[in-house]
């Protein structure tokens, strides 16, 4: 009676582990659908955040091109005063009553003309300007475009992918709730489920592969290999913590190491 209790136990653990192997098989599948679903939504939120600045960009190019023009406006204002006040020295020069009138009004009408060369260049350098910031609107339209262009194709592959998965993912969720619903040692299960949850690729349970650890790949010695492989009981990797089992219980075939 006694043997036949200590077959049953073994048997159990093995069942357990069996069963953790396959809930591990079923939810490192769920974790591979996230991360192939998740980096889309990334790639969308950048393709996003980018035509966002783009259109800002763009926001920035026309009020430069207003502030530019409203300069021109200001310059072509100071020729025309410029002009009229030539006109003006130049009538005055008609009457002048002697030498010192003569010189200051000569001298008036120099500087207006140099105020109206300045002018000039200023409008010319404006001009420029407006060119070069009407042409790198046109470019940043061809580049938000091309943004548009790729943004709706990846929106439409995210759709068609969240689609798919979406069915996977429950349709796997859906075993892995029965596959917890087989596994009679609740503390067992939430030690597994905190280990996945804390590891950093997910696995809590891993097998044995070259004689070390298929978690953290630290060696394991003979004994506690020999203990895993006789299934009595249910043991952690003292070094990451994560559940180990012998590869006969996973179906794989064993790796011999290499000498």
């Amino acid at each position: 009676m006694a043997n036949d209790k200590i077959k049953n136990e073994n048997l159990s653990v093995e069942s357990r582990l069996r069963s953790l192997y396959e809930l591990q098989t079923i939810l490192t599948e769920i974790d591979r659908i996230k991360i192939i679903r998740g980096e889309l939504p990334l790639e969308v939120k950048d393709l996003e955040d980018n035509l966002e600045g783009l259109r800002t960009r763009i926001a920035n190019y026309t009020a430069e091109i207003e502030e530019f023009r409203n300069k021109l406006a200001q310059e072509k204002e100071k020729i025309s005063d410029a002009q009229n006040k030539i006109v003006r020295y130049k009538e005055q020069l008609d009457n002048v009553r002697n030498n010192r009138e003569f010189d200051l009004l000569t001298k008036e009408v120099e500087f207006q003309s140099l105020e109206i060369e300045l002018c000039e260049k200023h409008i010319n350098e404006f001009t420029r300007q407006i060119e070069n910031r009407t042409a790198d609107i046109e470019t940043t339209k061809e580049k938000i475009s091309d943004n548009e262009h790729i943004l709706a194709e990846k929106k439409a592959e995210l759709d068609e992918i969240v689609t798919e998965t979406r069915q996977d993912e429950e349709r796997l969720r859906q075993q892995a709730k029965d596959l917890e619903a087989q596994i009679d040692d609740d503390r067992t299960l939430s030690a597994f489920k905190r280990i996945r949850k804390n590891a950093r690729n997910g696995l809590g349970l891993v097998c044995i592969q070259r004689n070390a650890c298929g978690g953290c790949f630290n060696r394991i010695p003979p004994q506690k290999q020999l203990e895993i492989k006789m299934h009595k009981k249910v043991i952690v990797c003292e070094y990451c913590g994560r559940i180990i089992i012998d590869p006969e219980i996973a179906g794989i075939e064993e790796e011999t190491p290499v000498k």
